[in-house]
């Protein structure tokens, strides 16, 4: 297996092929997984001048940990690294910082008081998005004071007061990965950003949209994303027949399944099958109330 620095944590790493991208597997952006670089993206990104590398490096090796610690798959090119580090996401105060080390410790527990091992500590500050380890036992320590977290050695707990307010940061909720397949309707596409994602994170989801497509730096339409998912929505919209053999996949893996149409298409389905029962909408306002419903049972 080949072996190539990654640029994000300066880590060796074993890395495969995955079509137009590289896979980095268990570095420290991901210790217990991998992310994608578009393979063309290592060297413009390597040759960034040293001052750039030192300012967005450990917010995108801090972003891909995140998300891949909660289940998401990360791929990205040079072109994506500027809204990575620009994004009102990313956790800039000490305050904020802390709540990320919080929701770490939640995702990895299930109750108070359970312990988990962080190690090696020294290459774990992208837990924090924090530049240096200086600054992530500055927060360790101000948490410890705020009686929210226990510290033994690498091993860390949650305290009560610790874990309620992890959970009210999560909306008192585990979030699990979602994935929203759907065509390439680029009309389509802004209403679903703005008015249903947001609406199906309420219910205790990490929504991600998987558009099949072709464009170059796109996020690759991986079955192993789907693997992954506790819950697949699935619009028939424009009859797309990824959509149908992705979400069939899905259902082959017991993965519960949502499907939606819009009225314009409903009666001209590729396949009337009696166990697909798409819910039927005419707005995104209307499927937001509609899928409000479906998820609250």
């Amino acid at each position: 297996m080949i072996k190539k620095y990654c640029l994000f944590c300066d880590e060796m790493v074993s890395i495969t092929s995955d079509g137009d991208y590289d896979k980095y597997l268990g570095c420290n952006c991901s210790p217990d997984g991998f992310y994608n670089l578009l393979s063309d993206s290592y060297e413009p990104i390597n040759s960034l001048p040293h001052q750039k590398k030192r300012d967005m490096f450990h917010i995108v090796s801090a972003y891909i940990r995140e998300l891949t610690d909660a289940g998401e798959k990360v791929s990205i090119s040079a072109d994506d690294l500027e809204s990575i580090v620009n994004s009102p996401k990313i956790p800039v105060t000490i305050e904020d910082k802390g709540n990320r080390l919080l929701q770490y410790l939640y995702r990895h527990s299930e109750a108070p008081g359970e312990s988990v091992v962080i190690q090696p500590l020294s290459s774990s500050y992208n837990l924090t998005y924090s530049p240096n380890l200086q600054e992530l036992v500055y927060i360790i320590d101000k948490l410890i004071n705020e009686q929210f977290m226990i510290r033994e050695g690498m091993t860390f707990k949650l305290t009560d007061e610790g874990w309620n307010e992890a959970a009210a940061i999560a909306g008192g909720k585990k979030l699990k990965p979602c994935i929203v397949l759907m065509s390439d309707a680029e009309d389509l596409l802004t209403e679903w950003v703005e008015k249903l994602l947001p609406k199906i994170e309420q219910f205790g989801y990490i929504p991600r949209l998987l558009r099949h497509t072709t464009t170059q730096n796109r996020e690759p339409y991986s079955l192993e994303l789907i693997e992954e998912s506790k819950l697949i929505i699935a619009d028939l919209t424009g009859q797309p027949p990824e959509v149908y053999f992705t979400a069939g996949y899905a259902l082959g893996l017991n993965i519960p399944v949502i499907w939606t149409v819009n009225s314009s298409d409903a009666n001209n389905l590729f396949v009337q099958v009696k166990n697909i029962r798409p819910i039927v909408w005419d707005t995104a306002e209307e499927l937001a109330v509609l899928l409000q419903q479906k998820l609250s049972l």
